[in-house]
Protein backbone atom coordinates (compact mmCIF):
# COMPACT_ATOMS: atom_id res chain seq x y z
CA UNK A 1 0.00 0.00 0.00
CA UNK A 2 1.63 3.34 -1.16
CA UNK A 3 2.23 5.96 1.91
CA UNK A 4 -0.90 8.17 0.93
CA UNK A 5 -3.28 5.19 0.68
CA UNK A 6 -2.04 4.64 4.13
CA UNK A 7 -2.71 7.72 5.55
CA UNK A 8 -6.39 7.90 3.84
CA UNK A 9 -7.22 4.36 6.09
CA UNK A 10 -5.32 5.78 9.01
CA UNK A 11 -7.87 8.43 8.83
CA UNK A 12 -10.98 6.32 7.92
CA UNK A 13 -10.32 4.56 11.38
CA UNK A 14 -10.29 7.13 13.35
CA UNK A 15 -13.56 8.67 12.29
CA UNK A 16 -14.84 5.35 13.70
CA UNK A 17 -13.81 6.17 16.61
CA UNK A 18 -15.85 8.50 19.18
CA UNK A 19 -13.48 10.51 20.43
CA UNK A 20 -12.04 11.68 17.04
CA UNK A 21 -14.49 14.81 16.06
CA UNK A 22 -13.29 16.60 12.97
CA UNK A 23 -10.53 16.97 10.73
CA UNK A 24 -8.68 18.94 12.96
CA UNK A 25 -8.25 16.19 15.91
CA UNK A 26 -7.73 13.48 13.55
CA UNK A 27 -4.93 15.61 12.20
CA UNK A 28 -3.52 16.29 16.03
CA UNK A 29 -3.62 12.32 16.74
CA UNK A 30 -1.87 11.52 13.41
CA UNK A 31 0.45 14.16 14.28
CA UNK A 32 1.80 13.12 17.64
CA UNK A 33 1.90 9.43 15.97
CA UNK A 34 4.04 10.25 13.18
CA UNK A 35 6.22 12.39 15.76
CA UNK A 36 6.61 9.90 18.07
CA UNK A 37 7.09 7.11 15.72
CA UNK A 38 10.06 9.06 13.57
CA UNK A 39 10.96 10.83 17.27
CA UNK A 40 11.73 6.69 17.84
CA UNK A 41 13.10 5.77 14.89
CA UNK A 42 16.16 8.36 15.24
CA UNK A 43 16.50 7.12 19.03
CA UNK A 44 17.39 3.83 17.54
CA UNK A 45 19.45 5.34 14.79
CA UNK A 46 21.65 7.11 17.16
CA UNK A 47 21.82 4.61 19.23
CA UNK A 48 23.89 3.11 17.51
CA UNK A 49 25.99 5.04 15.43
CA UNK A 50 26.72 7.72 18.25
CA UNK A 51 28.80 5.51 21.65
CA UNK A 52 27.49 7.84 24.31
CA UNK A 53 23.63 8.26 23.36
CA UNK A 54 21.07 6.88 25.84
CA UNK A 55 17.08 7.33 24.53
CA UNK A 56 15.63 9.81 27.04
CA UNK A 57 12.13 7.70 27.29
CA UNK A 58 12.00 5.33 29.43
CA UNK A 59 12.46 1.51 28.30
CA UNK A 60 8.62 0.21 28.36
CA UNK A 61 7.28 3.75 26.55
CA UNK A 62 9.47 3.43 23.66
CA UNK A 63 7.99 2.85 20.41
CA UNK A 64 9.17 -0.60 19.46
CA UNK A 65 8.27 -1.69 22.72
CA UNK A 66 4.40 -0.97 22.84
CA UNK A 67 3.37 -0.27 19.16
CA UNK A 68 5.91 -2.88 17.25
CA UNK A 69 5.72 -5.33 20.05
CA UNK A 70 5.16 -8.41 17.48
CA UNK A 71 8.52 -7.75 15.59
CA UNK A 72 10.46 -8.71 19.21
CA UNK A 73 7.90 -11.62 19.96
CA UNK A 74 5.64 -10.30 22.66
CA UNK A 75 1.81 -9.66 22.33
CA UNK A 76 0.65 -6.56 21.13
CA UNK A 77 -0.96 -4.75 23.57
CA UNK A 78 -4.51 -3.70 22.32
CA UNK A 79 -8.15 -2.24 23.95
CA UNK A 80 -7.88 -1.01 27.51
CA UNK A 81 -4.81 -2.01 27.88
CA UNK A 82 -2.81 -0.08 25.42
CA UNK A 83 -5.25 3.08 26.18
CA UNK A 84 -3.86 2.56 29.75
CA UNK A 85 -0.45 2.64 28.92
CA UNK A 86 -1.02 5.71 26.15
CA UNK A 87 -3.38 7.95 29.02
CA UNK A 88 -1.71 6.54 32.37
CA UNK A 89 1.93 6.39 31.73
CA UNK A 90 3.12 7.46 28.08
CA UNK A 91 1.47 10.90 28.20
CA UNK A 92 2.01 11.90 31.71
CA UNK A 93 5.76 11.15 31.44
CA UNK A 94 6.71 12.67 28.46
CA UNK A 95 4.53 15.76 29.53
CA UNK A 96 7.00 16.00 32.54
CA UNK A 97 10.15 14.03 30.97
CA UNK A 98 12.97 15.00 33.50
CA UNK A 99 15.86 16.96 32.23
CA UNK A 100 18.36 17.74 34.47
CA UNK A 101 20.41 14.54 34.41
CA UNK A 102 20.99 14.81 30.79
CA UNK A 103 23.64 16.53 28.63
CA UNK A 104 24.13 17.10 24.68
CA UNK A 105 21.81 15.92 22.28
CA UNK A 106 20.02 13.48 24.83
CA UNK A 107 18.79 16.46 26.81
CA UNK A 108 18.08 18.40 23.50
CA UNK A 109 15.85 15.47 22.53
CA UNK A 110 14.73 15.17 25.79
CA UNK A 111 13.72 19.33 25.89
CA UNK A 112 12.37 19.09 22.29
CA UNK A 113 9.93 15.59 23.17
CA UNK A 114 8.78 17.75 26.56
CA UNK A 115 7.51 20.76 24.81
CA UNK A 116 5.43 18.44 21.58
CA UNK A 117 3.79 16.14 24.50
CA UNK A 118 3.10 19.63 26.68
CA UNK A 119 -0.11 20.15 25.16
CA UNK A 120 -0.63 17.54 23.08
CA UNK A 121 -3.38 14.77 23.55
CA UNK A 122 -4.64 11.45 22.91
CA UNK A 123 -8.48 11.73 21.50
CA UNK A 124 -9.34 8.02 20.40
CA UNK A 125 -11.10 6.27 23.27
CA UNK A 126 -11.02 2.80 21.06
CA UNK A 127 -8.00 1.11 22.47
CA UNK A 128 -8.65 -1.68 19.40
CA UNK A 129 -9.12 1.41 16.66
CA UNK A 130 -5.82 2.79 18.25
CA UNK A 131 -3.86 -0.56 18.12
CA UNK A 132 -5.53 -0.71 14.34
CA UNK A 133 -3.50 2.85 13.60
CA UNK A 134 -0.96 1.54 15.19
CA UNK A 135 -0.55 -0.74 12.73
CA UNK A 136 -1.22 0.90 10.05
CA UNK A 137 1.93 3.19 10.56
CA UNK A 138 4.49 0.14 11.97
CA UNK A 139 3.41 -1.35 8.61
CA UNK A 140 4.34 1.45 5.87
CA UNK A 141 6.69 3.85 7.62
CA UNK A 142 10.09 2.94 8.94
CA UNK A 143 12.22 6.79 9.07
CA UNK A 144 15.41 5.11 8.93
CA UNK A 145 15.13 3.49 5.37
CA UNK A 146 15.79 6.44 2.60
CA UNK A 147 13.25 5.15 0.31
CA UNK A 148 10.71 5.98 2.56
CA UNK A 149 11.85 8.71 4.55
CA UNK A 150 12.06 10.67 1.05
CA UNK A 151 8.23 9.71 0.17
CA UNK A 152 7.18 10.60 3.28
CA UNK A 153 8.69 13.86 3.19
CA UNK A 154 6.40 14.34 0.18
CA UNK A 155 3.47 12.55 2.50
CA UNK A 156 4.11 15.19 4.75
CA UNK A 157 3.46 18.06 2.67
CA UNK A 158 0.20 16.39 1.51
CA UNK A 159 -0.96 16.17 5.11
CA UNK A 160 -0.33 19.89 6.20
CA UNK A 161 -2.03 21.00 2.78
CA UNK A 162 -5.34 19.05 4.42
CA UNK A 163 -5.34 21.65 6.78
CA UNK A 164 -7.20 23.57 4.82
CA UNK A 165 -10.09 21.84 5.91
CA UNK A 166 -9.14 21.77 9.28
CA UNK A 167 -11.03 24.47 11.03
CA UNK A 168 -9.17 28.02 11.42
CA UNK A 169 -6.28 26.58 8.92
CA UNK A 170 -5.32 29.91 7.62
CA UNK A 171 -3.82 30.49 10.73
CA UNK A 172 -0.83 28.19 10.12
CA UNK A 173 -0.80 27.55 6.31
CA UNK A 174 0.90 29.85 3.37
CA UNK A 175 0.52 28.33 -0.22
CA UNK A 176 4.10 27.23 -0.76
CA UNK A 177 5.25 29.12 -3.76
CA UNK A 178 4.64 32.27 -1.59
CA UNK A 179 6.91 30.75 0.99
CA UNK A 180 9.57 29.45 -1.51
CA UNK A 181 9.39 32.82 -3.49
CA UNK A 182 9.72 35.04 0.06
CA UNK A 183 12.66 33.19 0.50
CA UNK A 184 14.61 33.00 -2.63
CA UNK A 185 14.20 36.83 -2.92
CA UNK A 186 15.29 37.62 0.93
CA UNK A 187 18.24 35.34 -0.15
CA UNK A 188 19.44 34.22 3.17
CA UNK A 189 23.64 33.32 3.56
CA UNK A 190 25.57 30.36 5.26
CA UNK A 191 25.76 31.95 8.55
CA UNK A 192 22.72 34.33 9.02
CA UNK A 193 20.12 33.93 11.62
CA UNK A 194 16.78 33.55 9.55
CA UNK A 195 13.69 33.52 11.95
CA UNK A 196 9.53 33.04 11.40
CA UNK A 197 8.13 34.44 14.95
CA UNK A 198 4.66 33.10 14.09
CA UNK A 199 5.83 29.76 12.03
CA UNK A 200 2.89 27.79 11.84
CA UNK A 201 3.79 24.39 10.20
CA UNK A 202 7.34 25.56 8.96
CA UNK A 203 6.92 26.10 5.30
CA UNK A 204 9.01 29.14 5.30
CA UNK A 205 11.70 27.42 7.64
CA UNK A 206 11.67 24.49 5.48
CA UNK A 207 12.72 26.82 2.56
CA UNK A 208 15.00 28.42 4.08
CA UNK A 209 16.70 25.46 5.44
CA UNK A 210 17.17 23.71 1.78
CA UNK A 211 18.17 27.50 0.53
CA UNK A 212 21.09 27.48 3.15
CA UNK A 213 21.73 23.85 2.93
CA UNK A 214 22.81 24.54 -1.12
CA UNK A 215 25.22 26.48 0.67
CA UNK A 216 26.88 23.91 2.54
CA UNK A 217 30.39 22.25 0.99
CA UNK A 218 30.86 20.55 4.98
CA UNK A 219 29.61 18.80 7.72
CA UNK A 220 30.34 21.85 9.59
CA UNK A 221 28.29 24.19 7.04
CA UNK A 222 25.38 21.50 7.31
CA UNK A 223 25.24 21.86 11.32
CA UNK A 224 25.67 25.99 11.00
CA UNK A 225 22.42 25.90 9.04
CA UNK A 226 20.63 23.84 11.05
CA UNK A 227 21.67 25.80 14.47
CA UNK A 228 20.57 29.10 12.33
CA UNK A 229 16.55 28.16 11.51
CA UNK A 230 14.73 29.10 14.75
CA UNK A 231 10.75 30.01 14.81
CA UNK A 232 8.39 29.93 17.38
CA UNK A 233 4.49 29.32 17.36
CA UNK A 234 1.67 29.54 20.05
CA UNK A 235 -0.60 27.02 19.11
CA UNK A 236 0.02 23.09 19.82
CA UNK A 237 -1.08 22.00 16.73
CA UNK A 238 1.21 23.50 14.33
CA UNK A 239 3.73 23.56 16.84
CA UNK A 240 3.81 19.87 16.85
CA UNK A 241 2.97 19.68 13.02
CA UNK A 242 6.66 22.05 12.30
CA UNK A 243 8.70 20.45 14.85
CA UNK A 244 7.85 17.15 13.00
CA UNK A 245 8.51 18.91 9.47
CA UNK A 246 11.71 19.70 10.67
CA UNK A 247 12.61 16.58 11.55
CA UNK A 248 11.46 15.08 8.24
CA UNK A 249 13.21 17.69 6.27
CA UNK A 250 16.84 16.74 7.89
CA UNK A 251 16.76 18.60 11.19
CA UNK A 252 17.16 15.64 13.62
CA UNK A 253 16.75 18.10 16.94
CA UNK A 254 14.85 20.95 16.01
CA UNK A 255 15.00 22.69 19.48
CA UNK A 256 14.90 26.02 18.04
CA UNK A 257 11.20 25.90 17.37
CA UNK A 258 9.24 26.68 19.97
CA UNK A 259 6.36 26.60 21.32
CA UNK A 260 5.31 30.14 22.74
CA UNK A 261 3.72 33.68 22.06
CA UNK A 262 6.76 35.43 20.66
CA UNK A 263 3.88 38.73 21.20
CA UNK A 264 3.96 37.87 25.03
CA UNK A 265 7.59 39.29 25.45
CA UNK A 266 7.18 42.82 25.93
CA UNK A 267 9.21 44.86 23.27
CA UNK A 268 11.55 46.54 25.32
CA UNK A 269 12.77 43.18 26.70
CA UNK A 270 14.34 42.11 23.55
CA UNK A 271 17.50 42.89 22.84
CA UNK A 272 20.34 42.61 20.47
CA UNK A 273 21.54 39.34 21.20
CA UNK A 274 17.64 38.22 20.08
CA UNK A 275 17.99 39.93 16.96
CA UNK A 276 18.84 38.20 13.37
CA UNK A 277 19.59 38.42 10.12
CA UNK A 278 16.43 37.67 8.03
CA UNK A 279 12.29 37.57 9.26
CA UNK A 280 10.27 35.54 6.85
CA UNK A 281 6.64 35.22 8.11
CA UNK A 282 3.29 35.14 7.56
CA UNK A 283 1.34 36.30 10.86
CA UNK A 284 -2.42 35.74 11.41
CA UNK A 285 -4.06 38.16 10.01
CA UNK A 286 -8.09 39.59 11.13
CA UNK A 287 -7.37 38.19 14.71
CA UNK A 288 -7.06 39.81 17.82
CA UNK A 289 -4.61 39.32 20.48
CA UNK A 290 -5.67 38.12 24.18
CA UNK A 291 -5.84 41.31 26.46
CA UNK A 292 -2.97 42.92 27.57
CA UNK A 293 -0.30 41.91 25.01
CA UNK A 294 -0.42 45.17 23.38
CA UNK A 295 1.01 46.85 26.83
CA UNK A 296 4.38 44.94 26.04
CA UNK A 297 4.52 47.72 23.11
CA UNK A 298 4.41 51.18 22.74
CA UNK A 299 1.74 53.43 23.32
CA UNK A 300 1.32 54.96 20.22
CA UNK A 301 1.33 51.35 18.67
CA UNK A 302 -0.58 49.40 21.02
CA UNK A 303 -3.26 47.54 19.46
CA UNK A 304 -4.70 44.26 19.57
CA UNK A 305 -4.31 43.05 16.23
CA UNK A 306 -2.18 40.66 15.86
CA UNK A 307 -0.65 41.61 12.29
CA UNK A 308 0.23 45.04 13.05
CA UNK A 309 1.94 44.25 16.57
CA UNK A 310 4.07 41.48 14.51
CA UNK A 311 5.04 44.27 11.74
CA UNK A 312 6.03 46.37 14.94
CA UNK A 313 7.93 43.20 16.63
CA UNK A 314 9.67 41.78 12.95
CA UNK A 315 10.93 45.80 13.01
CA UNK A 316 12.07 45.28 16.53
CA UNK A 317 14.03 41.96 15.83
CA UNK A 318 15.90 42.62 12.65
CA UNK A 319 19.53 43.56 13.02
CA UNK A 320 20.69 47.13 11.11
CA UNK A 321 21.27 45.68 7.73
CA UNK A 322 18.71 42.71 7.98
CA UNK A 323 15.97 41.66 5.48
CA UNK A 324 11.80 40.85 6.35
CA UNK A 325 9.78 39.08 3.91
CA UNK A 326 6.01 39.60 5.30
CA UNK A 327 2.75 38.44 4.09
CA UNK A 328 0.25 41.16 5.36
CA UNK A 329 -3.32 41.82 4.22
CA UNK A 330 -4.74 44.62 2.53
CA UNK A 331 -6.20 46.18 5.38
CA UNK A 332 -2.58 47.21 6.90
CA UNK A 333 -1.86 48.96 3.52
CA UNK A 334 -4.75 51.54 3.82
CA UNK A 335 -5.96 51.44 7.47
CA UNK A 336 -5.62 54.62 9.92
CA UNK A 337 -4.58 55.85 13.58
CA UNK A 338 -2.40 53.15 14.47
CA UNK A 339 -1.48 51.40 11.41
CA UNK A 340 -0.61 54.86 10.08
CA UNK A 341 1.56 55.15 12.64
CA UNK A 342 3.09 51.70 12.28
CA UNK A 343 3.75 52.13 8.84
CA UNK A 344 5.34 55.64 9.29
CA UNK A 345 7.84 54.04 11.50
CA UNK A 346 8.44 51.77 8.99
CA UNK A 347 9.36 53.73 6.12
CA UNK A 348 11.34 56.30 8.58
CA UNK A 349 13.38 53.19 9.86
CA UNK A 350 13.27 50.53 7.20
CA UNK A 351 13.57 50.53 3.08
CA UNK A 352 10.51 49.09 2.13
CA UNK A 353 11.72 48.44 -1.63
CA UNK A 354 9.18 46.21 -2.67
CA UNK A 355 5.39 45.53 -2.21
CA UNK A 356 4.44 42.29 -4.33
CA UNK A 357 0.34 42.57 -4.45
CA UNK A 358 -1.31 38.73 -4.49
CA UNK A 359 -4.08 38.10 -6.17
CA UNK A 360 -7.67 37.14 -5.01
CA UNK A 361 -8.03 33.45 -4.12
CA UNK A 362 -4.41 32.80 -3.39
CA UNK A 363 -5.45 31.38 -0.02
CA UNK A 364 -8.64 29.88 -1.22
CA UNK A 365 -10.36 28.58 0.09
CA UNK A 366 -10.58 29.48 3.72
CA UNK A 367 -10.29 33.58 3.13
CA UNK A 368 -10.54 35.92 0.56
CA UNK A 369 -9.08 38.46 2.26
CA UNK A 370 -6.72 39.80 -0.69
CA UNK A 371 -2.63 40.11 0.58
CA UNK A 372 0.60 41.47 -0.09
CA UNK A 373 4.34 40.26 0.43
CA UNK A 374 6.41 43.76 2.25
CA UNK A 375 10.44 43.21 1.55
CA UNK A 376 11.95 45.28 3.61
CA UNK A 377 15.58 46.09 4.85
CA UNK A 378 16.18 47.59 8.23
CA UNK A 379 18.52 50.94 9.20
CA UNK A 380 17.90 53.07 5.81
CA UNK A 381 14.83 54.87 5.30
CA UNK A 382 12.35 54.22 2.43
CA UNK A 383 12.93 56.82 -0.60
CA UNK A 384 10.56 54.70 -2.97
CA UNK A 385 8.83 51.98 -3.01
CA UNK A 386 8.63 49.29 -5.98
CA UNK A 387 5.21 47.35 -6.66
CA UNK A 388 4.04 44.32 -8.68
CA UNK A 389 0.70 42.93 -9.51
CA UNK A 390 1.09 39.34 -9.52
CA UNK A 391 -1.42 38.48 -12.28
CA UNK A 392 -3.62 34.79 -12.67
CA UNK A 393 -1.42 32.45 -14.99
CA UNK A 394 -2.91 32.08 -18.91
CA UNK A 395 -6.64 31.31 -18.84
CA UNK A 396 -7.30 31.31 -14.85
CA UNK A 397 -9.65 33.13 -13.14
CA UNK A 398 -8.71 32.40 -9.91
CA UNK A 399 -7.03 29.78 -7.79
CA UNK A 400 -8.34 26.63 -5.86
CA UNK A 401 -7.50 23.54 -3.30
CA UNK A 402 -7.19 21.50 -7.28
CA UNK A 403 -5.24 24.39 -9.13
CA UNK A 404 -2.85 26.14 -6.39
CA UNK A 405 -0.47 28.81 -6.99
CA UNK A 406 3.09 27.25 -8.36
CA UNK A 407 6.07 28.94 -7.64
CA UNK A 408 7.07 28.90 -11.83
CA UNK A 409 3.99 32.15 -11.75
CA UNK A 410 6.99 34.20 -10.14
CA UNK A 411 9.82 33.97 -12.54
CA UNK A 412 8.63 37.30 -14.43
CA UNK A 413 9.15 38.70 -10.59
CA UNK A 414 12.41 37.14 -10.31
CA UNK A 415 13.52 38.66 -13.77
CA UNK A 416 12.67 41.87 -13.17
CA UNK A 417 14.21 41.98 -9.38
CA UNK A 418 17.37 43.40 -10.28
CA UNK A 419 16.72 45.24 -13.23
CA UNK A 420 12.95 46.97 -12.39
CA UNK A 421 11.59 48.85 -15.40
CA UNK A 422 8.33 50.42 -15.04
CA UNK A 423 5.51 48.06 -17.22
CA UNK A 424 1.50 47.20 -17.11
CA UNK A 425 2.33 45.24 -13.94
CA UNK A 426 5.11 47.34 -12.19
CA UNK A 427 5.19 50.40 -10.78
CA UNK A 428 6.84 52.93 -8.56
CA UNK A 429 5.91 55.41 -5.84
CA UNK A 430 7.79 58.34 -4.14
CA UNK A 431 7.94 58.56 -0.13
CA UNK A 432 6.83 62.17 -0.93
CA UNK A 433 3.64 60.88 -2.44
CA UNK A 434 3.08 58.25 -0.05
CA UNK A 435 3.75 60.81 2.91
CA UNK A 436 1.10 63.57 1.38
CA UNK A 437 -1.54 60.68 1.27
CA UNK A 438 -1.30 59.82 4.91
CA UNK A 439 1.34 57.37 4.62
CA UNK A 440 -1.38 54.88 2.44
CA UNK A 441 0.02 51.83 0.86
CA UNK A 442 -3.21 51.07 -1.20
CA UNK A 443 -1.82 52.62 -4.54
CA UNK A 444 -3.51 50.98 -7.67
CA UNK A 445 -1.59 49.97 -10.57
CA UNK A 446 -2.19 53.51 -12.99
CA UNK A 447 -0.17 51.21 -15.78
CA UNK A 448 -2.93 48.06 -15.95
CA UNK A 449 -4.96 48.53 -19.03
CA UNK A 450 -7.84 46.60 -17.79
CA UNK A 451 -8.72 49.52 -15.01
CA UNK A 452 -8.13 52.74 -16.98
CA UNK A 453 -10.64 55.07 -16.45
CA UNK A 454 -11.53 57.87 -19.50
CA UNK A 455 -12.01 61.24 -18.46
CA UNK A 456 -15.50 61.83 -16.78
CA UNK A 457 -16.43 64.44 -19.50
CA UNK A 458 -15.73 61.94 -21.93
CA UNK A 459 -17.50 59.35 -20.75
CA UNK A 460 -20.72 61.73 -19.77
CA UNK A 461 -20.13 62.74 -23.90
CA UNK A 462 -20.59 58.85 -24.72
CA UNK A 463 -23.17 58.45 -22.65
CA UNK A 464 -25.07 61.19 -24.22
CA UNK A 465 -25.02 60.14 -28.14
CA UNK A 466 -25.60 56.20 -26.53
CA UNK A 467 -28.42 58.06 -25.20
CA UNK A 468 -29.65 59.81 -28.43
CA UNK A 469 -28.94 57.01 -30.36
CA UNK A 470 -31.09 54.52 -28.45
CA UNK A 471 -33.95 57.42 -28.67
CA UNK A 472 -33.78 57.47 -32.40
CA UNK A 473 -34.04 54.01 -32.65
CA UNK A 474 -37.47 53.56 -30.75
CA UNK A 475 -38.78 56.80 -32.80
CA UNK A 476 -37.86 55.12 -35.74
CA UNK A 477 -39.73 51.70 -34.63
CA UNK A 478 -42.78 53.78 -33.93
CA UNK A 479 -42.73 54.89 -37.12
CA UNK A 480 -42.48 51.73 -38.43
CA UNK A 481 -45.11 49.97 -36.03
CA UNK A 482 -47.56 53.14 -37.42
CA UNK A 483 -47.05 52.45 -41.26
CA UNK A 484 -47.62 48.55 -40.81
CA UNK A 485 -51.17 49.63 -38.78
CA UNK A 486 -52.03 51.81 -41.26
CA UNK A 487 -51.18 49.59 -44.11
CA UNK A 488 -52.77 46.89 -42.86
CA UNK A 489 -56.18 48.76 -42.01
CA UNK A 490 -56.25 50.29 -45.92
CA UNK A 491 -56.39 46.59 -46.73
CA UNK A 492 -59.46 45.45 -45.31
Amino acid sequence: MSLSATIKSIQDIMRKDVGVDGDAQRIGQLGWMLFYKIFSDQDAELEINEEDYESPIPLNLRWHEWADSDRLGKNALTGKDLLELIDGQLFPKLKTLEVDELEGVARERALLLRSVFEDAYNYMKSGTLLRQVVDKINESIDFNQSKTRHLFGDLYEQILKDLQSAGNAGEFYTPRAVTQFAIDMVDPKLGEKVLDPACGTGGFLTYAYEHLKQQAKSTKDLELAKRSILGVEKKQLPHLLCVTNMMVHGIEVPTNVRHDNTLRKPLRDYGREDQVDVVVTNPPFGGMEEDGIERGFPSEFQTRETADLFLVLVMELLKPGGRAAIVLPDGTLFGEGIKTRIKEKLLRDCNLHTIVRLPNGVFSPYTSIRTNVLFFTKGEPTTEVWYYEHPYPPGAKSYSKTKPMKIQEFDAEKAWWNDRQESELAWKVSIETIAANGYNLDIKNPNAIADSHEDPLVLLKQYQEAAAMADQARLDLKTALELCLESSTESR
